[in-house]
């Protein structure tokens, strides 16, 4: 029998309803705020993400799946490995939201020289290797926004707010939510804090992981974010980033806190937090659904040097991303429901005979042109076995249509939950429907 990849989900009922529930929120929200819509290929040349998450990441490394056709897969095991494969060659499936995004911006110039800013989300499945576990896929879905060519530190806490504010339209209460945010600095004075915390791992060789002592030659920050508790206990004796930042940077940090100060939007600072990825610059943040047991469920920050790096000009740029599978988990933990009940249904019976069942095909046309959602039966069922499936489908409402209604042009509406039961002209079925149904 056919099976699902380990690591993945399929999305139907209650489930798919949640994901189109977050994608409902998102829309609405976030266009307030003037953000469009965007969708990337799934699929992307490799050197998009390598550009932008930076080649020493767990992401690019480790998770990252790569996309070859059944051909080059030939001519792959042919040459050994892929460094005579051009770059259109060399495609993997999207880990992640941002260098996708990011790339569509720069290839059609959406951002061109003073221009307003670019302000688009997304809602799309990433895709990476890891050991599938709760609340991570090797299949999962997330929710982001970019805005491209804002520097100012008040788009920072505007990103973050709207952030807070999503979480809260899906049913977190705001006291059952943890913000936190730190500064990691620019190109100015994080090259200076970096070698100081190279320095400082080096100089703790010897109890640090392999992959810490891997990180410290490549991107030293990572560390902070590493897994082994030990390595975590050593690195909170390192050189922390905001004691570390140039004037610049420190000023538009404290901007940042005024806002959201003045927002009334409560944060932590965590002076550790670095994010995962290495195109992040200056504000970070990530949010935590308290005791849910799932990790971050959010988190993003500025990355003002990511659009240089697809090859377009000088750009700033911030944004952020949730995750579908981790908030519906997290809400659960809540007790909240996030994909809701299934729509108010209606069901169309009828009595068998052609006239009737022709009487039926009418009614639910009618019913369905003034947006009501309405079943019927297409398995040459009884009445009664239409009024058991209409018990399954959660009817509210079940129309029925007998030789005796049709030659009145009349049917008879049921009440499934009191069996109240009357007689409407078939010609205002429609607008009695919509009136019973509120």
């Amino acid at each position: 029998m056919a099976q699902k990849v380990q690591g993945t989900e399929d999305l139907y009922g209650g489930y798919m309803r949640a994901w189109q529930r977050m994608q409902d929120v998102a829309r609405e929200l976030f266009g307030a705020y003037g953000f469009d819509m965007i969708e990337t290929p799934a699929i992307e040349q490799v050197d998009t993400f390598v550009h932008g998450i930076g080649e020493s990441t767990d992401v690019v490394r480790k998770e990252m799946f790569r996309v070859v056709s059944g051909a080059l897969f030939s001519d792959l095991l042919a040459l050994g490995d892929e460094s005579r494969l051009k770059p259109r060659q060399r495609m993997a499936m999207r880990p992640e939201g941002t260098a996708g995004v990011v790339r569509a911006v720069v290839e059609n110039n959406l951002v061109p020289q003073g221009a307003a800013p670019a302000k688009l989300w997304y809602a799309e499945a990433m895709f990476r290797g890891e050991r599938p576990q709760k609340g991570r896929l090797r299949q999962f879905h997330q929710v982001g926004v970019e805005w491209l060519g804002a520097s100012d530190p008040a788009a920072d806490a505007e990103c973050i707010i709207m952030l807070m504010e999503y979480f809260e339209r899906l049913g977190f209460a705001r006291e059952s939510l943890r913000l936190v945010i730190n500064s990691m600095g620019d190109a100015a004075c994080r090259p200076a804090y970096r070698e100081k915390v190279r320095a400082f791992i080096m100089d703790h060789a010897d109890e640090m992981c392999e992959d810490c002592l891997e990180r410290a030659q490549v991107n030293p920050l990572r560390a902070f974010d590493c897994k082994n508790d030990h390595c975590r206990e050593v690195m909170a004796a390192a050189p922390l980033a905001p004691d570390n930042l140039c004037e610049e940077c420190a000023a538009h940090y404290a901007s940042v806190k005024r806002y959201l100060d003045a927002a009334g939007v409560a944060y932590v600072e965590d002076p550790t937090l670095v994010r995962g990825l290495d195109y992040y610059t200056r504000t970070v943040f990530e949010v935590e659904a308290v005791g849910a047991g799932v990790g971050a469920i959010g988190g993003g920050g500025r990355y003002d040097g990511l659009v240089e790096l697809e090859g377009g000009k000088p750009t700033p740029g911030l944004g952020f991303a949730v995750g579908f599978e981790r908030i519906a988990l997290a809400l659960a933990e809540q007790g909240v429901e996030l994909g809701g009940e299934a729509p108010a249904c209606v069901y169309v019976a009828c009595t068998p005979g052609e006239v009737e069942r022709a009487a039926a095909f009418d009614a639910c046309r009618a019913l369905r042109a003034a947006g009501v959602r309405t079943e019927a039966d297409y398995q040459g069922r009884s009445l009664k076995g239409q009024f058991k499936q209409a018990d399954k489908f959660g009817a509210l409402l079940c129309v029925i249509l007998g030789g005796n209604e049709v030659a009145a042009g009349v049917a008879t509406l049921r009440d499934m939950v009191s069996h109240e039961q009357v007689e409407v002209p078939f010609g205002r079925l429609a607008d009695e429907v919509l009136a019973r149904l509120g």
